[in-house]
């Protein structure tokens, strides 16, 4: 089965799968494939069983990996294979309840003070700004920025949802700068590509790794010295820094484009701002008693 990636492809686009799940889900069966030295119609519910358990208790794999890695398997077996297979009813990947890693106002001020790159900084900033997932502010395009009610219309985010966000004064003033270097007539952040053709003709934004490298430069720079600081982490510290200055829990939902409520609510446990007014409150109820 030599056309097995054509067939995902199509089968994938069908069912409606973003982009970047799509990638998610070829790599995982790519893996699959390497591991057993075959083509995947080849390989048995056995061989199938096998490797899940050496990807778990071999190679280690996080919760999280292994369930993308049941997820695209599944999905390619049972939807262009044909297969049905008791191991996809019974595979199940734990979940984990880690609380992400939170910066404070100061210290996002501290790393974005650090970034060398004018045009990292354009992009860090508007991702903390706007509480912009990775791939969304890389996608951002000069016609998403409505300058007129200051907001930015993210589109086909995470689940393939549309949404607005609030644009800051700041953050405007910044991309403009920041386009101004440019001109690209579509893209926000464009790459220069491999032939250093130059931004205002490049049809791609700026790779994940520059950016990424920028972050871990700039926290360094800066002395942070908290886990696991990523992109990500700028979009949790804005959610938690809207929270904490008494933004209601349902806007910061539709800010951040999550489906359910309970998503959001984890930021209840990054911020023991509720908690004190509540002790204030419960001071101020029991005076007199």
């Amino acid at each position: 089965m030599e056309n097995w990636h054509e067939k995902f492809i199509n089968a994938l686009q069908l069912n409606g799968k973003s982009e970047l799940t799509q990638a998610n889900y070829i790599r995982t069966v790519r893996i699959l494939i390497e591991h057993c030295n075959k083509t995947p119609d080849l390989i048995t519910e056995e061989e199938l069983q096998e490797y899940f358990l050496h990807r778990r208790n071999v190679s280690k794999w996080a919760p999280n990996t292994m369930k993308s890695c049941y997820a695209g398997c599944r999905f390619f077996f049972e939807n262009v294979l044909k297969r049905d297979w008791h191991i996809f009813k019974i595979a199940r990947a734990k979940t984990e309840h880690r609380m992400p890693t939170v910066l404070t106002i100061e210290e996002v001020h501290s790393i974005l003070a650090h970034v060398t790159s004018a045009r990292n900084h354009a992009f860090l900033s508007t991702v903390y700004s706007c509480g912009l997932r990775l791939q969304e502010a890389l996608q951002l395009q000069v016609s998403d920025i409505d300058s007129s009610r200051m907001m930015i219309h993210i589109h086909q985010g995470k689940g393939g949802k549309d949404r607005y966000v609030p644009l800051p004064r700041t953050t405007l003033d910044i991309l403009r700068k920041h386009w101004a270097t440019h001109k690209n007539p579509r893209l926000i952040f464009p790459s220069r590509g491999i032939y250093d053709k130059g931004w205002g003709d490049s049809d791609n934004p700026i790779s994940v790794s520059t950016v990424q490298a920028a972050l871990r430069k700039a926290t360094r720079a800066a002395g942070i010295q908290k886990r696991g600081v990523s992109l990500h982490t700028l979009r949790h510290s804005y959610a938690t820094h809207l929270l904490e200055s008494g933004v209601n829990l349902r806007v910061i939902q539709r800010y951040l484009g999550h489906s359910q409520l309970d998503t959001t609510m984890i930021y209840l446990h990054l911020t023991s701002k509720g908690q004190e007014d509540a002790i204030k409150l419960i001071d101020n109820i029991m005076v007199g008693f």
